[in-house]
């Protein structure tokens, strides 16, 4: 079952840091140069703290 939280979580942080990425770049105004490192950096650190907390939820 944990692999189903983990591909959820994966479509789902996809998602929202595309969404993250859109919403910083209509505030700037602008496109970013290196947009796919920008978006790297956004959904590295929420899968990160995302991933956590499901091992700690799924290891009680």
């Amino acid at each position: 079952m944990e692999f189903v939280y983990y591909t959820v979580a994966g479509i789902t942080l996809y998602l929202v840091s595309d969404w993250i990425l859109n919403r910083i770049e209509i505030s700037r105004g602008a496109r970013f140069e290196h947009r796919s490192m920008v978006f790297f950096a956004i959904i590295l650190v929420l899968a990160v703290v995302t991933f956590r907390i499901i091992e700690h939820l799924t290891s009680q």
